[in-house]
Parts: C-alpha cells; structure tokens; sequence
C-alpha cells in the first residue's frame, strides 16, 4: 500500500430525508435560512451549499426510493446530519434560529477546546448539529 492518496472525487452530495409534512418542513428550514432549488408536490431541494443539497421528500416519495422499511427518525436514528460553519457565533445563531423555528435541542452545547457544537431535531425528528472547529492554537 502506498502513502499517497488519491485526489478527492469532485461531486456534489444529496442528501434525501423523509418527511411528513413538505410545508412544514419547507417552512423551518426557510426560517434557518436557506435557500430552495426548486420543489415540486412531493420534494423540495434545501441548498446547503454550493456542492451540498438536501433533498425533503414526501415519505411515500421516500419509501418509492428506498430498499429497506423507512426508518422513524422518532424511535430511531439512522444518520446525524452535520453542518460546519466558520465560528461558534454562527452555531449559535443556526441552533438558535432552529429551535425558534420548531426544533427541539439534544444534549447540551459541547466545547471542549477543539470544537463547538449544538444538536437538535428537524420537526421530523432528523438529528441535526451544528459545528464549529476551531483551529489549533499557534
């Protein structure tokens, strides 16, 4: 095995998650602030960012894609969903426009010195967290 790594695949990542209610969820992530690529009856695209998109799909949406039972993100957890930001104000001000927003908080805000995170759930029950690393000391 040799020590030089291949160069990272240029793509763009979609990330599809099912939900209850497309309004509804349309709504909260409009109050955190982010943008729509389109939408349609029974799915709407959140744009995360240049290279990243989350795609809310209508659970019976969902289901038609998915190979196995689709998992409640109430009684489960299938995936934590992380979105890094620059500072610790910024994860503060996504946390908090969350939570405002319908959210519900998990665990407590953790700052241990190399990083500064705050989870919640979406109104579906999705986990959610924002991060900040923060840089090592020079």
């Amino acid at each position: 095995m040799s020590g030089t790594q291949p160069a990272p695949r240029s793509a763009t990542l979609f990330v599809n998650l099912p939900v209850s209610d497309l309004t509804r969820s349309k709504a909260f992530f409009t109050a955190l602030g982010f943008p729509f690529f389109g939408a349609t009856d029974d799915m709407a695209s959140v744009v995360i960012s240049e290279r990243t998109q989350v795609m809310l799909l209508a659970q019976p949406t969902f289901a038609s894609y998915a190979r196995a039972e689709v998992a409640d993100p109430g009684k489960s957890t299938e995936v934590i969903l992380v979105l890094g930001l620059d500072t610790p104000q910024e994860v503060d001000e996504l946390a908090d426009q969350a939570l405002a927003a319908g959210a519900t908080p998990v665990g407590e805000p953790l700052n241990d010195g190399m990083r500064y995170q705050r989870g919640f759930t979406d109104p579906d029950g999705h986990q959610w967290s924002a991060l900040c690393l923060v840089p090592p000391a020079s």
